[in-house]
């Protein structure tokens, strides 16, 4: 048997002794982060990708070689494991093929077949089996006992009958060929409950519907899953046409009776053993076939949408931060108002309010000017407001306001508000703005999400911010782990600044805890801002290891020690010294002066402790301290007069922002309240595999609406200019596809680009669009 580090080594395509180096730090409590980065030499230079990967299977065997452990002590106390058996176990490499072994074993309540054995009828179903010359009826005569209820020969050979369906049934051999063979030969089909077309209208593309089994797509299998758990839908699998004809025999019974060498050659008893395994599939097998290849399907389509909306999650949390200005966030609304929140340029509430721009009160004008005072007394530069409803009403009013006040040079961005509900009603809300209603945090959350979209997302729960595929039917351990992890290594890839961070975001930071969190913002709150990372070891309960794991990922900006402000960890200091020591410069003077950093040649400062990567990694640090790898800050401009539904017809050309890439294309917010879909075969005029190759989700996209469905809300959105609507084309993917592909499919609310588009931030190049804009008109 491998070990686990082999097979996960053979599984990445790395070597054993990277695997067993990883496993090690992780086992002592090392996070993915601090190794990726900063061991690089001990993993062989292995990226955060492949450490999470190895994380997984690393979780996943070794819950297989607990399981496997049962397995064999609980057959070994039968006095039952055999060498052979134990081998067999031992070389499972799945926990299905476990399962199947340990089938016959398992600890079960009394089935019809262990009844019939101690009825003694196991001698009669051995002879029949063994010797199918034997009339059955006759046979069955001397099997006859009334005391255990065996009183004809009908009840002594349904008792024979059910001891060797449950021998049959049982057989791992057998359980894995049906497997694998109705894995390759079924067809899923779909049908609709008698009575359910109206309630259901929503999955009316699988009300009869069929495909191969092994090629439903994630997000289609998660919609039939959906639409079943409704009550809306049914399906069952089907080989060939034994479906519809229950007379004939399934194909699967043939494969049963090979295995078990039964043959209809006109004997006494062949007629009987072949109801036995008519019997073994329709009664015992078929159920459980369908139920583990369902469950292998939902296995499969859970792991896609996870992977999917982490991918997501992953751009979003890196979407291009607006930075350090002054900010005010709306939460529109019609009849209650649009709240009004006011940020200084280190994300402070300096005010709040409401205005009533909006029927039925249509405070127009004084809602205008209420808002140019504010600008004024807080020297707004920015105005973020929510893409919820009355969005489009509210930027109009933005708008109005920086036509009528050129000289306040304002930039207006709508942002996506999908979780800020949550947030504003959240416990650490309420103790973080505890003076503020819950309605107007949600202004708040909106407008720190301009400046930067990865602090104030942090604070939300992933799952709530909207950009999954299907996240509700999905499991929520995995999908938390996933996400987390995602979380996780998008702020310590950032950095984090330690005297402003909140106690979320300093929480995601590797080595560090709630608790430990918690602790720093109360010693920075007692004692005043951190002057270098030296000081992280005197707050409760971060101790060393603690220490070690987070440092290199939190920044001073007005430390004492200039390294403090780059991502160069305390252990390497020594190595900057003796950088700037060997060359006569001091440490100040090298930061930055990159024609210096680039004549250095990384080999001579090798030690035993840091090799050549960590050494490539400092220079390159030392070039650009506390770079942050997020990209250039952009927006989407929304086209004046089409705010609904109604608004849009086929032949427009528009410019929306990606708010989710699922495996059928992307959805774009083009600023109808409602995301439109570009189809996997719009994103490009050459073939697409992935949707994530062309956009992902915070890209400013131009597309041309397609189709309009109102009565569905759906737009039908390509990325392919020379599309035309109502075009018979084969690039163009059928309507009917489309819908079914989006069937029970909730969207998120962000944004994105176009094949030649700038893949970068979502909340898009709003900042130097709008100042460019606001200086060629002199403002």
């Amino acid at each position: 048997m491998k070990s686990i580090a082999r097979r996960i080594a053979e599984e990445l395509g790395v070597r054993e002794e990277q695997v067993n180096a990883t496993v090690g730090m992780l086992d002592e409590g090392a996070t993915v982060p601090f190794i990726a980065r900063y061991r690089k030499e001990v993993t062989g230079s292995l990226d955060d990708n492949q450490l999470r990967n190895l994380e997984d299977r690393l979780r996943y065997l070794r819950d297989l070689e607990d399981r496997r452990s049962t397995i064999l002590n609980s057959i070994e106390e039968q006095g039952k494991l055999t060498d052979e058996l134990r081998k067999s176990i031992n070389a499972a490499d799945t926990k299905n093929r476990l399962e199947d072994l340990y089938l016959p074993y398992k600890p079960k309540r009394r089935t019809k077949a262990q009844i019939a054995r101690e009825a003694g009828l196991e001698p009669l179903a051995d002879t029949l089996y063994g010797d199918p010359t034997q009339d059955p009826e006759q046979t069955a005569q001397a099997y006859l006992n009334a005391e255990a209820g065996i009183t004809d020969t009908k009840s002594a050979l349904e008792g024979a009958r059910a001891i060797l369906m449950e021998r049959f049934a049982e057989d791992a051999e057998l359980l894995g060929d049906l497997r694998s063979f109705i894995w390759q030969q079924g067809q899923l089909k779909v049908t609709v409950i008698e009575g359910k077309e109206t309630e259901g209208a929503k999955f009316r593309d699988y009300f009869d519907h069929v495909e191969p089994l092994k090629k439903v797509p994630s997000h289609r299998a998660l919609a039939i899953l959906r639409g079943r758990n409704e009550g809306i839908l049914t399906y069952t699998l089907v080989v060939g046409d034994s479906e519809d004809d229950r007379r004939q025999p399934h194909p699967a019974e043939s494969r049963i009776a090979a295995r078990w060498n039964i043959r209809d050659q006109g004997r006494a008893a062949d007629r009987w053993l072949s109801e036995v395994v008519r019997w073994t599939w329709r009664v015992k097998l078929s159920t459980q076939i369908e139920t583990d290849l369902m469950a292998q399907v939902r296995e499969a389509a859970e792991s896609e949408a996870i992977n999917v909306f982490a991918a997501n999650l992953k751009d979003l949390l890196l979407l291009a931060p607006a930075g350090p200005r002054p900010t005010i966030g709306l939460d529109p609304g019609l009849r209650t108002g649009v709240k009004v929140a006011i940020i200084d340029g280190t994300g402070q509430v300096v005010g709040h309010g409401g205005i009533f721009p909006h029927a039925p009160r249509n405070q127009w004008d004084q809602s205008i000017e209420q808002l140019a005072r504010w600008c004024r007394e807080y020297k707004i530069e920015l105005i973020a407001i929510g893409n919820g409803t009355a969005s489009r009403e509210t930027e109009k009013l933005v708008a109005d306001l920086c036509k009528r006040y050129p000289d306040l040079k304002l930039a207006r961005i709508v942002v996506s508000e999908s979780g800020a509900s949550i947030y504003s009603a959240s416990e650490f809300a309420s103790r973080e703005l505890p003076d503020l209603d819950v309605t107007i945090r949600g202004a708040v959350s909106i407008a720190r999400r301009l400046q930067d979209p990865l602090a104030e997302m942090v604070k939300i729960e992933p799952k709530s911010i909207g950009v999954g595929q299907y996240q509700h039917d999905v499991s929520q351990v995995q999908l938390s782990r996933s996400l987390d992890a995602v979380v996780e290594d998008c702020v310590n890839g950032v950095g984090v600044d330690l005297n402003t961070a909140s106690i979320p975001l300093l929480s995601r930071v590797a080595g560090l805890s709630q608790t430990i969190a918690t602790n720093i913002v109360e010693f920075r709150s007692q004692n005043g801002m951190f002057r270098n990372r030296k000081q992280l070891l005197k707050v409760a309960r971060l101790g060393e290891r603690t220490f070690e794991q987070a440092a290199g990922f939190l920044r001073i900006a007005s430390s004492d020690n200039p390294l403090d402000r780059s991502s160069v960890h305390p252990e390497a200091y020594g190595v900057v010294e003796a950088i700037a020591t060997k060359n006569n410069r001091k440490i100040e003077g090298i930061i930055g002066d990159a024609a210096f950093l680039r004549s250095l040649n990384p080999q001579d400062y090798v030690t035993e402790q840091f090799g050549l990567p960590t050494i490539k990694d400092i220079l390159m640090e030392l070039e650009k301290p506390g770079r942050d790898p997020r990209p250039e800050f952009r927006f989407a401009s929304f086209e004046e007069g089409v705010e609904t539904l109604n608004d849009l017809k086929p032949g427009m050309v528009l410019e929306g922002s990606v708010t989710n890439v699922t495996n059928f294309g992307a959805f774009v917010d083009i600023g109808v309240h409602q995301d439109g879909l570009v189809h996997i075969s719009a994103l490009s005029n050459t073939f697409v595999k992935d949707p994530r190759e062309v956009v992902k989700a915070g890209d400013i996209v131009k597309v041309k609406v397609m189709d309009v469905d109102i009565p569905r809300k759906r737009i039908a959105l390509t990325m392919r200019m020379d599309d035309q609507p109502g075009e018979k084309s084969e690039k163009r993917p059928p309507a009917n596809n489309q819908r079914r592909e989006t069937a029970g499919q909730s969207s998120g609310r962000n944004q994105k680009a176009s094949p030649k588009a700038d893949q970068q931030g979502a909340m898009a190049g709003a900042l130097a669009q709008a100042l460019a804009s606001a200086r060629k008109d002199g403002r």
